[in-house]
């Protein structure tokens, strides 16, 4: 493995952790729900400092930084939960390019970017250049929502082709089962109404 490979995967591991914090229809909690579960996050993702003050509005743009790399994430696995969602979290993500800017560090080895904050700001802009990182291994389109939608949890997608939609065969397997749950009840529905099938299609020959 590679320089790059390693560091970008490093990177995806990052963006995917703060994606999970959300809470999820399986039952996990939300762990970003306030400023000190913000701070706790970032501790444990080792992007703090001694002194930091994260805050409830902190919290607030950490939310809702995550729900638009959510909708990202959900469209790399095709998906997108309502018109336009994709397209407001790309615009926000860019007003968080402009509020929590890069600088390029040059140097003998080559060139990366940092942010170029302190603090809160500083923790959203490394969030911001770990997907810089991700992208430049090739891994940002194998990062992805898993497609089972109790589950909805961030995973890297490593099949050979990346075309994995569901971060485990557990969640493949429940939404097969599902569908055919699904497909079953429409194929006994209409076993226990043949007559109105018929009626219907009797009605439409009496119209030619």
């Amino acid at each position: 493995m590679t320089v790059q490979e390693t560091t970008g995967k490093s990177a995806a591991n990052l963006v995917l952790g703060f994606v999970n914090t959300r809470a999820t229809g399986n039952g996990d909690p939300e762990l970003m729900g306030d400023g000190e579960a913000l701070r706790h996050w970032i501790d444990g993702a080792g992007l703090g400092g001694d002194g930091l003050k994260v805050t409830e509005a902190d919290a607030a743009v950490a939310r809702e930084l995550r729900e638009a790399f959510v909708a990202i994430l959900l469209s790399h696995v095709g998906v997108e939960e309502r018109d336009g969602v994709l397209a407001e979290a790309e615009s926000l993500m860019r007003r968080a390019a402009e509020l929590y800017p890069l600088m390029a560090v040059v140097t003998e080895t080559g060139c990366e970017l940092t942010p170029s904050q302190r603090g809160v700001p500083g923790v959203f802009g490394s969030l911001l250049a770990s997907v810089a990182r991700a992208t430049a291994a090739g891994l940002w389109p194998r990062m992805k929502m898993c497609r089972n939608v109790p589950c909805h949890v961030s995973f890297l997608d490593r099949t050979r082709n990346s075309s994995g939609l569901y971060c485990s065969a557990a969640c493949s397997s429940q939404v097969s089962m599902r569908s055919y749950r699904q497909r079953q009840k429409a194929e006994n529905a209409s076993a226990k109404h043949p007559l109105v099938d018929r009626g219907d299609h009797l009605d439409s020959v009496s119209l030619h």
